[in-house]
């Protein structure tokens, strides 16, 4: 039996309407069910190509406030989220997430900034504005991360060294196998090589399976390492 909280989704385009851009992003058009094998599902891709807007999008419709937080935040700071949500329907499974949090790094400094509606004496504020960008993505996550429950986060690598990405993946690590699910869009190579992760690629055509050295954030990360100079050269005589 399927122990995944959202085992796919549906995307009924009848209901977006037919001068919405989302009908001009390849990756998504005519995209009708997205099937998803693992807790911990990377959506990665090229600028642009669909991978926030299909997250937003899945976040919106489970119960979250699309600029982020718990699904006990409702606020809007500037309302910019697609039509996409109102279109997709999250097929869940026969378990129900515990806890769950929205991440995205556009929107955090609002999320921070509304924190302290949302505070009482049993608990206090967390002081975000007053920690750095990757202490207060850290502080989220170590207060947030837990067995059992759903965490989408749309490049959280954004504020976050390549040691503390380390510190990410292991807790991403820990909390999949405590039966938490992640969806997660990320450019970063260090991220995308958690065992056993399910990479979606956003690129060359509709969203589909990729292997972790196929993706550009490997391949061009190991190849710039591997040979520095020569890539410079190269693109800098360009």
């Amino acid at each position: 039996m399927n122990p995944l909280f959202i085992n796919s989704i549906k995307i009924h385009w009848d209901k977006v309407p037919m001068d919405s851009y989302i009908r001009e992003i390849e990756a998504l058009n005519g995209l009708e069910l997205l099937a998803f094998q693992s807790p911990v599902t990377f959506f990665v891709g090229e600028n642009g190509s669909g991978k926030s807007t299909l997250l937003e999008a899945m976040a919106v419709s489970y119960g979250f406030n699309p600029e982020g937080g718990t699904r006990n935040y409702v606020f809007s700071t500037f309302d910019s989220h697609s039509v996409l949500h109102e279109a997709v329907t999250l097929v869940k499974g026969y378990r129900r997430a515990k806890w769950g949090y929205f991440l995205r790094a556009e929107s955090f400094y609002n999320v921070a900034t509304r924190e302290k509606d949302y505070v009482d004496l049993a608990h206090p504020s967390k002081e975000y504005h007053e920690r750095s960008h990757g202490e207060s993505f850290l502080e989220i996550i170590h207060e947030n991360f837990q067995k059992n429950g759903l965490f989408l986060l749309d490049e959280p690598e954004a504020a976050l060294s390549p040691q503390k990405q380390l510190s990410l993946l292991i807790e991403l690590y820990h909390c999949a196998k405590e039966g938490s699910q992640f969806f997660i869009v990320t450019h970063s190579p260090i991220l995308l090589g958690l065992p056993d992760a399910q990479i979606l690629t956003f690129d060359k055509g509709q969203v589909h399976p990729c292997k972790y050295e196929e993706t550009d954030s490997y391949r061009i990360t190991k190849a710039f390492i591997n040979d520095r100079d020569r890539m410079l050269n190269i693109m800098l005589e360009e």
